[in-house]
């Protein structure tokens, strides 16, 4: 049902994770020079996107992925990518997320990982959305992915299904809670160290009062409105649009012979 994760793909995923993580915490640990009023984002995040396809390299020669799941890969990335312009993030209605969480879960993990990246990539080509948010957005898209095809096998019916809605809304509010922390250095710029009553980055002070900042930042801005909308369409249309689609896919990685058999989700 799922397509093979191999030593080398995890391996490769474990370090495009952690270099997905240094992309988005630097703003904790950034020091810049005395005196400065703007920080300079470093040029890690360029690193990633050879990673992703290292991923993609590692899973064709070990095996990970054939022919067929790259069709299936094109097949996704160009529905997810014409499904995005539907909502465009407008009020936090977001319409990409739901079948990348549904495919994740159905193909696995690594396959999940790889989709996120090229629906996010595609997506931005398509709507001219390409900028310096972009390889933050791939790199989300990714980790939601992974972590779909990482949710326990075993559960089943409409347990997967509440399962995959809880997921879906979770995963929400990590995405803009992400991307605020990518953002928040440069739309607020820098306090001066000992200011008070800021929610401004802080150079030099302690992780946990920066962090604390930015919490508060992410809450009154995003949390609220735009990650909520979020959540609410990814509840929705992985609720109601959920038992087919996963039915759907089960049966082409099915025929595919994608893995093992899959056992369809139960109706009704």
């Amino acid at each position: 049902m799922t397509s093979r994760l191999t030593p080398r793909s995890a391996l490769v995923l474990g370090v495009a994770s952690v270099a997905g993580l240094v992309m988005f915490l630097w703003p904790l640990f950034v020091q810049p020079a005395a005196g400065a009023t703007r920080v300079d984002q470093p040029f890690i995040f360029m690193a990633l996107l050879p990673i992703v396809v290292l991923v993609v390299v590692a899973e064709l020669t070990e095996g990970g992925m054939d022919a067929k799941d790259l069709a299936m890969l094109g097949v996704l990335t160009a529905v997810n990518a014409a499904l995005r312009p539907l909502g465009a993030g407008t009020a936090g209605i977001e319409t990409v997320f739901f079948v990348l969480v549904l495919a994740g879960r159905v193909f696995g993990p690594g396959f999940g990982y790889v989709l996120g990246c090229t629906s996010l990539f595609a997506s931005a080509l398509l709507t001219s959305g390409v900028g310096p948010w972009l390889p933050f957005q791939m790199m989300c898209a990714a980790w939601i992915g992974l972590g779909a095809g990482l949710l326990p096998r075993r559960v089943t019916g409409r347990a997967e299904v509440v399962m995959l809605v809880v997921y879906a809304v979770v995963v929400a509010y990590a995405f803009g809670m992400l991307m605020n922390l990518s953002s928040w250095p440069f739309q607020l710029g820098i306090a001066v160290p000992g200011s008070d009553r800021t929610l401004q980055l802080v150079p030099g002070d302690p992780v946990g009062e920066n962090l604390h900042r930015f919490l508060l930042y992410n809450l009154l801005t995003s949390t609220w409105g735009w990650d909520t909308g979020r959540a609410i369409t990814n509840a929705l249309l992985v609720g109601i649009l959920g038992p087919p689609v996963l039915t759907t896919l089960r049966r082409a990685a099915r025929r595919a012979r994608y893995g093992q058999p899959a056992v369809e989700v139960a109706q009704g």
